[in-house]
C-alpha cells in the first residue's frame, strides 16, 4: 500500500512537472511572437506615418482605424499571456492579430503606393 501510494504520488508529480516544461516552452514562443507582432506593427505605423501628410482625410481616418484594430489585437494577445490563459486560446488571438496585421499592411502599401 505505501509503495503504491509512492507510485501514484510520482507520476502525478513529473505529470505536473513535464506540464510545465512543455507549457513553459509553448509562452515562450508565444511571447516571441507577441514580440514580432509588435515590431511588425511599429514599421507599418512608421510607414503609415510617413506618408500620411499626402492622404486624404478618409484615407487617413480609414488607414488610423486599421492601425488601432491591430493595435487592439496586439493587447488581446498581450493580455491573454499575462492571465495565464490557455495555450490554444493565446494561439488563437495570435493568428487573429496576425490576419489583421496583413490587412493593414495591405491597406497602407495601397495607400502609400509601396510594398512592405
Amino acid at each position: 500500500m505505501i509503495i503504491a501510494t509512492i507510485v501514484v504520488v510520482a507520476y502525478i508529480g513529473f505529470n505536473m512537472v513535464s506540464s510545465g516544461i512543455t507549457t513553459g516552452i509553448s509562452s515562450g514562443n508565444q511571447y516571441d511572437e507577441l514580440s514580432e507582432l509588435k515590431s511588425n506593427y511599429s514599421n507599418i505605423e512608421a510607414k503609415f506615418n510617413e506618408s500620411s501628410s499626402s492622404m486624404d482625410s478618409e484615407q487617413y481616418d480609414n488607414l488610423r482605424l486599421e492601425l488601432t484594430r491591430s493595435s487592439g489585437d496586439i493587447d488581446d494577445v498581450e493580455s491573454a499571456l499575462a492571465a495565464g490563459k490557455s495555450a490554444d486560446e493565446v494561439n488563437n488571438r495570435i493568428t487573429i492579430a496576425k490576419q489583421e496585421l496583413n490587412l493593414t499592411r495591405e491597406m497602407v502599401d495601397n495607400a502609400t503606393g509601396s510594398t512592405y
